[in-house]
């Protein structure tokens, strides 16, 4: 997810009750639940696609979670022993205690993986121990009701706060509601695939089966599903509104290539076996020139740029029968 949710997920958690454990509480639920993101510092060393390989990975597997929170627990312990040697500690803020501060560090850290696990993008939750990705297909990843949703709570408990009444059951009623707006996503998704499923798709009067099923969350409307569906380099996209119903998916490019073996030339391609390493839906379609450009099912929106594509000139294109 966006890291404005993962900050006002902490920061809900801190309303919840959790920021009276220890001072700089807060801080530490809002910054782990970033933390995790650290991994986004690879555009620095890595060129093209590799960021692909790269993000999601190591930095939000279990040893990561152990230890990021530490080291943010550490420095925020320093920061507040040198405010106090400085004479500048707030005397507001409550006695900081390193255990709490670890234990608040980590439950930020933990709330990271599980919301990005949430959209279709996908993450490595057991690297460096496995590089299996897992997908919840759940939510887009910028959701602006899960924004309403958590805002809202944390404004209504910080006013309550402000104004001396009781202030953690507002954010505890919108942890509440966030959970059940993420379930019932859940079941939109798990019907969506079972419609498609039930549904399949026919050319002229054969039906073709789908060896996978994506129900892609969409921007803005959560009761509809876009439906990435094929496999072997072929794909179809097609739509599921809860409320109409579904839309049969249809071939996703008009210039499809036949899907090739490209095992040897990832050996040798540093840019492809990232792409094909994070690929969970790969097809190949014609370039200008004839030759490919690989792409994956699930970011075929020309406004998501290059991020999503590689080009190999050196390829040509088959094209499907």
């Amino acid at each position: 997810m966006d890291n404005l949710t993962h900050s006002l997920v902490g920061a809900v958690l801190g309303q919840a009750g959790l920021k009276r454990t220890t001072g700089l509480a807060m801080p530490a639920l809002i910054i782990g639940a970033n933390l995790p993101d650290v991994d986004a510092a690879c555009f620095f060393w890595l060129e093209g696609t590799e960021h692909l390989a790269f993000r999601r990975g190591i930095t939000h597997g279990p040893p990561a979670l152990v230890l990021l929170p530490l080291i943010l627990a550490g420095m925020l312990w320093a920061f507040d022993r040198w405010q106090t040697k400085r004479g500048t500690r707030p005397e507001a803020r409550l006695p900081v205690r390193f255990g709490w501060l670890y234990a608040m560090a980590f439950v930020g850290c933990l709330s990271h993986p599980f919301f990005d696990w949430l959209n279709v993008y996908g993450i490595r939750l057991l690297e460096p121990f496995s590089s299996q990705w897992f997908y919840g297909d759940t939510l887009f990843i910028i959701d602006v009701w899960l924004w309403a949703l958590l805002s809202a709570s944390i404004w209504w408990s910080r006013r309550r706060e402000k104004a001396g009444a009781e202030w953690m059951r507002p954010a505890r009623v919108g942890i509440a509601a966030v959970l059940a707006y993420i379930g019932v996503n859940g079941f939109i998704s798990a019907n969506t695939v079972v419609a498609a499923t039930l549904e399949g798709v026919s050319v002229g009067r054969a039906p073709l089966p789908y060896a996978r099923i994506i129900a892609s969350p969409v921007p803005l409307a959560p009761w509809r599903r876009e439906i990435v569906a094929g496999g072997k380099g072929s794909w179809f996209l097609g739509a599921f509104d809860s409320f109409s119903g579904y839309g049969r998916p249809q071939p996703i490019t008009s210039e499809p290539c036949r899907w090739l073996d490209l095992a040897a030339r990832r050996r040798t391609n540093s840019q492809l076996d990232a792409f094909l390493f994070w690929s969970r839906a790969p097809f190949l379609t014609r370039a200008p020139d004839g030759s490919v450009i690989l792409r994956d099912a699930r970011f075929t929106d020309p406004r998501v740029g290059d991020r999503f594509s590689l080009a190999l000139p050196d390829v040509k294109c088959e094209p499907l029968p």
